[in-house]
């Protein structure tokens, strides 16, 4: 349960609308790309915007939508929306399938396994194949060479970005990864890179704030033994419902290793309002209260509770600490779905010097049985190897994977240039996919020049695409 609750951390559901312009349009595609004898089709939505566009050499931005409504991606995607204009763009957000309005077989998708096991990477790439054939309309394309396509993508919309470049690179000419972890897979990368990563934010915003959470979990564990300090904590945590057993304060500390991840995904240098609004740089606003990891149990506590207050009550208007998921239930299904078929990542805590974390390992026996029953389904750890090639790149070409170092999935991103055209691009303040945000005063120039080099990288496929022979 906490493996697969963290794994569900590639999700960031936004709720900020930032007031771009776009025209919603559908597109029917078939349910089944790879089978000659299945003629369901469904609608895939996708939204548009034409406003700088040169149709007879501008290029397509294209974004290759993950695990949520489009229009959340679209509003927090700034970085495509200001240079469309520069390079006289059209602007398309394309919804994966199984989410958002995108459901193959409406309210009866999540029914059963027939219908759920259409929700694939493969699938939802095959679907933007076809809406990029619809756009590149032969019309236009008459006596000239359609159109270049650049797919741009944040976390697994960033993997699908990379995969779809791989995949079929006679349709896209470029792929922008923004911290896309292709290779937090069996075999590719150590299961407990993630939280190292996630433990040396914290370590480094403040050395007590690290000790402060590694010392938390025992005292949680101490307090709770009795019925009293269940009613303690429940009070003084000010929890929306009471800790009555042990599988209670187990989701207890779900919860808070689930927030200390999303604190470290969203750590960026200006306010943000995400699944709540935050402050800037929230993680040191987080340790400023974690000063002391010798405290006595309540003590220390509460200066984590006042901490994690930053997270889920940074307005002051929670009434009290709600424990449950913050996901939509489509969402959740889908995404929990191909975590248990292609999307298997190991995770793991050591519970030492390397993590702030209780220890936990990585244990694919029980994660299957879940699997097996909650979707009967039995996953494997090779699929995505198989798929998309796993560390073999030296064949891909035009791809830039851009990783803040401060995001725990950069742990299992490309961190070092394959090639002369598969770039890795570092920003060392950076959190979760910031390079494609918009632009803001407060940022830093790491991620600055991270965009630059990006147009960069975007105009010299342009010229590579319009004069190569």
């Amino acid at each position: 349960m906490f493996i697969l609750t963290c794994s569900q951390l590639l999700m960031i559901i936004f709720h900020v609308t930032s007031g771009y312009n776009y025209t919603t349009n559908y597109i029917t595609v078939p349910v089944d790309h790879f089978s000659y004898t299945n003629d369901d089709t469904f609608e895939l939505k996708y939204l548009i915007n034409d406003k700088y566009w040169d149709v007879n050499k501008g290029p397509i931005f294209f974004y290759t939508g993950n695990e949520g409504r489009i229009e959340d991606f679209c509003d927090n995607t700034g970085f495509m929306w200001e240079i469309s204009r520069e390079f006289k763009a059209l602007v398309v957000f394309a919804e994966h399938r199984y989410y958002g309005e995108s459901m193959p077989y409406g309210v009866n998708s999540f029914d059963d396994k027939e219908k759920l096991g259409y929700l694939t990477s493969q699938q939802a790439i095959a679907d933007f194949v076809d809406l990029i054939k619809y756009l590149r309309d032969d019309a236009l394309s008459v006596g000239r060479r359609p159109n270049p396509v650049f797919a741009f993508g944040g976390s697994y919309g960033g993997m699908l970005a990379a995969w779809f470049r791989i995949k079929y690179p006679a349709y896209v000419e470029g792929a922008i990864a923004s911290s896309a972890p292709i290779w937090q897979f069996t075999g590719m990368t150590p299961c407990n890179d993630f939280y190292k990563v996630t433990s040396s934010v914290y370590r480094n915003a403040s050395a007590e704030c690290g000790l402060t959470i590694s010392a938390s979990w025992k005292a949680i564990n101490n307090v709770t033994e009795s019925d009293s300090g269940k009613t303690w904590l429940t009070d003084n945590w000010k929890l929306c419902k009471p800790l009555k057993d042990s599988d209670d304060v187990a989701r207890l500390k779900y919860w808070a290793t689930d927030l200390y991840v999303a604190l470290a995904m969203v750590n960026y240098p200006y306010e943000a309002n995400f699944l709540g609004p935050l402050p800037a740089n929230p993680i040191k606003e987080v340790c400023k209260s974690m000063t002391n990891h010798t405290e006595d149990d309540k003590t220390l506590l509460m200066s984590v509770f006042h901490g994690l207050s930053v997270y889920f009550n940074y307005t002051g208007s929670a009434s009290c600490l709600n424990l449950s998921s913050a996901f939509s239930d489509n969402t959740m299904n889908g995404w929990d779905y191909q975590a248990c078929t292609e999307m298997i990542m190991p995770l793991c805590t050591n519970g030492g010097e390397d993590d702030i974390f209780e220890a936990y390992p990585w244990d694919f026996k029980s994660y299957a049985e879940y699997c097996e029953n909650r979707y009967d389904v039995i996953p494997t750890t090779d699929d995505v190897e198989k798929q998309y090639g796993g560390k073999n790149l030296k064949a891909a070409s035009n791809i830039i994977f851009s990783n803040g170092l401060l995001d725990p999935w950069s742990g299992g991103g490309v961190l070092k240039s394959i090639s002369s055209s598969v770039r890795a691009l570092l920003i060392p303040d950076g959190a979760h996919h910031l390079d494609l945000r918009a632009s803001n005063p407060n940022d830093t120039s790491s991620v600055i020049h991270a965009r630059k080099t990006i147009k960069h990288w975007i105009t010299k496929w342009i010229f590579d695409y319009r004069y190569r022979k």
